[in-house]
């Protein structure tokens, strides 16, 4: 058991449910339902989650357009020996959120963060992408900015790394797209709604991904695994057909022979 009194002053970074309910952790549901107060992306949505298991714990909204004013608040109850914990929509709330400014400044301030993991649309698409997950990278998503984007496309073409990237339904096309003109016929995986009902995983290059979808591309945030360019050359070598290989032995036997 946690108890309450060992929790003060902690800051715990809860792990939630990418999409299904049942995928939270009995030690996340135990922490949330005993601090103080719960740091939300999304009070609404994350109140549907405690109204299913019974947690009652105050909510209040922690987000990108807010983060400034809320973060010098939640750091005042910590200090005053309140416990906190910081959620997210889906997932870890670090990964490519608001969640890690508040850890940030809460290290800084001496507080002590707790990290209560579990669910990560990140490992899950990876885990049924069929790739190399010894060495990834995880691009979150990529930038806005065309030379900045460019600059991360011209360096995934040589990385043999397998890359795992984050993407907006409104902004997966074009995504697609410039992916598709950097990569070429690269092999990748599209995830969506990882473990809950409208649970998607699409393999194929950019070009095939987009024709399988069609208009229902995505209507939810998505994960794009992404297979690395080391590996690609290597699946080419494998794929030399047997004459072409004879034809380069002979050659190299001519060779010796003059």
């Amino acid at each position: 058991m946690v108890a309450k009194k060992n929790m003060s002053g902690h800051l715990y970074v809860v792990s939630m449910p990418i999409g299904n309910f049942e995928d939270i952790t009995l030690r996340a549901l135990r922490v949330l339902k005993r601090v103080h107060v719960v740091a939300a992306e999304d009070p609404n949505r994350t109140k549907k989650l405690f109204d299913h298991y019974g947690v009652h714990t105050p909510l209040t909204s922690y987000h990108n357009l807010n983060k400034e004013e809320k973060t010098p608040i939640l750091l005042r109850l910590l200090e005053e020996g309140q416990a906190v914990a910081v959620v997210c929509d889906a997932g870890t709330p670090v990964i490519s959120d608001p969640g890690s400014f508040l850890v940030s400044r809460a290290i800084k301030a001496g507080v002590r963060v707790v990290p209560i993991p579990g669910p990560s649309a990140t490992l899950a698409a990876l885990a049924v992408s069929g790739m190399a997950g010894n060495s990834f990278v995880f691009q979150g998503y990529l930038p806005k900015q065309p030379r900045m984007r460019h600059r991360v496309l011209r360096a995934m073409r040589s990385d043999p790394r397998t890359q795992i990237l984050f993407e907006t339904p409104e902004r997966l096309p074009f995504t697609l797209s410039e992916l598709a003109s950097w990569l070429g016929n690269r092999r990748m995986v599209l995830a969506r709604d990882l473990s809950g009902a409208d649970e998607q995983v699409v393999a194929g290059t950019a070009k095939e991904i987009r024709e399988k979808c069609g208009s229902a591309l995505a209507s939810v945030e998505v994960t794009l695994v992404v297979k690395g360019a080391q590996a690609q050359s290597t699946e080419r070598r494998a794929r030399t057909p047997r004459s072409l290989n004879r034809r380069r032995a002979s050659g190299s036997s001519r060779g010796r022979r003059a």
